[in-house]
């Protein structure tokens, strides 16, 4: 059988793998992953997180220490949580030594600091300095107010993974954030080819979101179009990714040694079971991009995902028309990604709160 996830790498994607925990690093199996499906990359959050803990007792040593010094759960959750990524780093290092793009591991804010620019970027700051490692990424959710905490940390020479990204205009303002990150730190006289960013378009979610309110329309015109929305909208912000980084703002930074703010499809996994299992990655085939999957994803696409070439380059007008198909048969596409967004920042604070209780109900068998 051929390989289908080198066929992946070849075509210019990056294969980033959407989970971490303890038993992946230490048994050996995230090793396997970077040897043998060619992933340079994991993603976490505060779910993954929470179902590594509460699965595993390879935390249960680290928990009792921390508990014998009487830290807080906060403390312990950040303790647990860096300690991984740190391991997760040195694993990926021989692929971000090879040429300083990927071998990327993220780590995400507090999301309780979405809406709080200052606590987002001290957050931030603390995950950066934890785990001290140049191929760490921080997450940073790309609400108006995580935006300004985006381009401070920029500026700092932070790398940041913007997250939580879902519709065009917040897309170009997030790289409008990044390019101004990068000229205050060419000001300030930082080496720019050592900030690096990816920016997170989510996919799978917006069709979650149009596919029920097409079904609510339920015209044979209107269900036509179900499991379209998610592709056309990222077709779009691709459109709007190559003018912003076709323009002259963003060649001087390049002259001056900046490196793109390279897009990454998140949420991958697909949601409906009608639906090819392996389509928000065969459809978003394009060179410089990455691809964070769930597991299942991965070896779904390593079974009988397709290369079809780049999809990609050149089609935002296909995806604006299916995107204007969609208003004509009465989809507010605008509210579509205000509720998605606000959605998704929701579903982040509960993850922080299942996490936070899984890591307090740890500490307690630790102390008992």
């Amino acid at each position: 059988m051929s390989d289908r996830l080198k066929a992946l790498a070849d075509a210019g994607v990056s294969i980033w793998l959407d989970d971490l925990s303890r038993e992946l690093i230490e048994s050996g199996r995230l090793a396997e992953l970077i040897a043998e499906k060619h992933v340079v990359g994991a993603t976490t959050n505060p779910t993954i997180f929470a179902a590594a803990i509460a699965d595993g007792e390879r935390y249960d040593g680290q928990v009792r220490e921390l508990v014998e010094k009487g830290e807080p759960v906060e403390r312990v959750v950040f303790e647990l949580t860096t300690e991984d990524v740190r391991n997760a780093c040195d694993l990926m290092r021989p692929a971000f030594d090879a040429r300083h793009v990927d071998g990327r591991v993220s780590i995400e804010v507090e999301p309780d600091l979405a809406n709080d620019t200052e606590g987002t970027l001290a957050s931030t700051r603390a995950l950066w300095s934890a785990v001290d490692r140049p191929n760490a990424f921080i997450k940073i959710p790309a609400t108006k107010e995580g935006l300004p905490a985006i381009t401070a940390a920029t500026a700092e020479g932070i790398n940041v993974n913007v997250t939580l990204i879902f519709g065009e205009q917040r897309y170009r303002e997030v790289m409008d954030a990044y390019l101004t990150g990068l000229e205050q730190a060419r000001e300030a006289g930082r080496d720019l080819s050592t900030i690096h960013s990816v920016a997170s378009f989510f996919v799978s979610r917006v069709d979650t979101e149009v596919d029920k309110r097409l079904e609510a329309v339920g015209s044979e015109t209107a269900l036509a179009l179900r499991g379209k929305a998610a592709v056309a909208n990222a077709l779009v912000a691709y459109g709007a990714f190559e003018e912003v980084f076709g323009s002259e703002r963003w060649r001087a930074l390049e002259a001056a040694g900046a490196n793109r703010q390279r897009p990454l499809w998140a949420s991958t996994g697909v949601k409906n079971p009608d639906y090819d299992d392996t389509m928000y990655v065969r459809d978003l085939v394009v060179p410089e991009t990455v691809n964070t999957m769930p597991a299942k994803t991965m070896e779904a696409f390593a079974d009988h995902g397709e290369i079809l070439g780049d999809v990609v380059t050149g089609r935002s007008g296909a995806g604006a028309a299916i995107l204007e198909r969609l208003r004509e048969v009465g989809i507010d596409f605008d509210d579509v990604l205000v509720v998605l967004e606000t959605e998704g920042v929701d579903k982040f604070k509960k993850s922080w709160t299942e996490l936070v209780e899984t890591v307090s109900a740890q500490m307690k068998k630790a102390s008992a």
